[in-house]
């Protein structure tokens, strides 16, 4: 099926020859309340973000109270949760009625409003208002849903945390059959910030991703400490990067201990324009600021003592030292040049230039 190896999100192009597009996830650290959202917002564009997320659900249309309450223990980083899986869900949700002030602190801010929507009424609510669409790894088998969000013609941002390689397939041969506006994101959907997932969050993935679908957007959405994972997934090709922002990490939330604060957000991005920028074009040559070094750490062929014009060069004239000056024969060709003559008087020590040569 067709899809975009470019995408626009707003007025950024997404591309493998274009800076990366960080999304800062607030998602819970809002903390339930609209100014802490709306500070989070400002100091995310600060830090560096490109866009900062939000996500829409309703406890009792994403979890089952019933379901969770018939689990002997909570499972996970859920674990630590204080409350119930509903109760947490319920008390941490980005209200609705937020939408219009958190859009416009965004504008006012310069950075992109986006938003996981996880029920219908959140996809159909924010169809006009997003750039793009954010879907998280769980949702990656609910399809009712992820045709919703094709359909409605935004770029797609899928996150591929906890699936097979089949399931990635359907997935997005569903959302290519209406979209070809597609970035496809690794994720490890392990939210407990351990030292221990970096084993796991299998970064060559995104080498599988190119091969069978060459040329399509990639991304990463990650949950690991620091941003060592990020770097390793743009040097893989990501241009699409989310992490989770908060401003605080001892507070309290699902979200807030496995998040980047500000100073650890801008880190990342820092030293991700440092990888960017090391990364080139791929095309092997003799770089600008290796002019000066390619004279003093090469060879020359030199001639081992003074000898007059008409000399025939002989291999126990020659020895290869450094430096090697614009102009003189590089041990490389000195089977080129024996056998040649001198046409000038050679001082002990000096190189031979290709001038010299009869």
């Amino acid at each position: 099926m067709k899809y975009d190896t470019s995408i626009q999100i707003g007025s950024r192009v997404i591309a493998v020859d274009k800076p990366t597009y960080f999304i800062a996830d607030i998602a819970a650290n809002h903390d339930g309340e609209l100014a802490r959202a709306k500070e989070l917002i400002w100091r995310a564009k600060q830090a560096g973000a490109d866009c900062a997320k939000f996500q829409h659900f309703l406890a009792n249309q994403i979890v089952s109270a019933v379901g969770f309450s018939s689990m002997h223990a909570q499972l996970g980083h859920q674990a630590s949760w204080k409350r119930s899986v509903t109760e947490t869900y319920d008390q941490y949700h980005t209200r609705r009625d937020w939408t219009q002030q958190l859009v416009e602190t965004c504008r006012q801010a310069d950075i992109e409003f986006m938003t996981t929507p996880y029920d219908f009424d959140a996809i159909d609510m924010f169809a006009g208002i997003v750039p793009a669409y954010k879907i998280g790894s769980g949702d990656i088998t609910f399809h009712a849903a992820v045709d919703r969000i094709a359909r409605v013609g935004k770029p797609v941002l899928l996150a591929t945390g906890a699936t097979t390689f089949a399931e990635v397939e359907r997935v997005v041969d569903l959302v290519l059959r209406s979209n070809s506006a597609l970035c496809l994101m690794q994720c490890n959907t392990n939210y407990t910030g351990s030292l221990e997932n970096f084993r796991y969050v299998n970064l060559n993935v995104l080498r599988t991703y190119a091969a069978r679908w060459p040329g399509m957007i990639l991304g990463f959405s990650d949950h690991t400490p620091g941003h060592s994972a990020v770097l390793g997934a743009i040097a893989l090709g990501a241009r699409v990067v989310e992490k989770h922002f908060t401003d605080d990490n001892s507070r309290d939330g699902p979200d807030h201990k496995f998040a980047l604060n500000p100073q650890t957000w801008r880190s990342m991005v820092e030293a991700s324009k440092e990888m960017e920028a090391a990364l080139g074009d791929g095309v092997k040559r003799i770089e600008d600021n290796e002019t000066e070094t390619i004279v003093v750490q090469r060879r020359a062929l030199r001639v081992r003592h003074g000898l007059p014009a008409g000399t025939v060069l002989e291999e126990t004239h020659l020895e290869a030292l450094r430096p090697c000056p614009q102009g003189a024969v590089s041990p490389d060709f000195l089977r080129n040049i024996l056998g040649r003559k001198l046409k000038v008087d050679k001082d002990a020590g000096r190189e031979v230039l290709w001038t010299d040569l009869a």
